[in-house]
């Protein structure tokens, strides 16, 4: 079930991003994603609306307003989407390079990300 609400190559990063920065237009989420797809996102978009776990807003306004946010059933994904976030960042080993200007990757955000997985990973008892 959890695979198929947050599964796909742009969901998680989708999530990540409204839950950290809060209600977005399509155009502001296109911009975060850089290389997405436009249809892929909008799909991907529609199945998070779909599963409840992202609200899209439309505002009577010419032009017309969509924004995309996170509904308090999605906001239970916080958790999962930070263990998640701070596993990649703990155990890229410099195989990846960190190409987004959202990713931080320096030796303070490492050590800040590992102790969040720390604790993340006792307070879900992940062995």
């Amino acid at each position: 079930m959890t695979l198929q609400v947050i599964g796909g190559k742009w969901k998680p990063l989708i999530l990540h991003f409204l839950l950290h920065e809060g209600p977005k237009r399509y155009s502001e989420i296109l911009r975060y994603l850089e290389s997405a797809p436009k249809k892929t996102l909008t799909e991907q978009l529609r199945q998070l609306e779909a599963d409840g776990v992202v609200a899209r807003e439309v505002s009577p306004t010419i032009p017309i307003r969509v924004t995309y946010s996170m509904t308090a059933h999605g906001e239970t994904l916080a958790p999962l989407l930070d263990v998640m976030c701070a596993w990649g960042f703990v155990n890229m080993d410099g195989r990846y390079e960190v190409t987004h200007p959202t990713c931080e990757d320096s030796p303070a955000s490492l050590a800040k990300k590992q102790q969040r997985l720390a604790n993340l990973s006792a307070y879900l008892e992940v062995e």
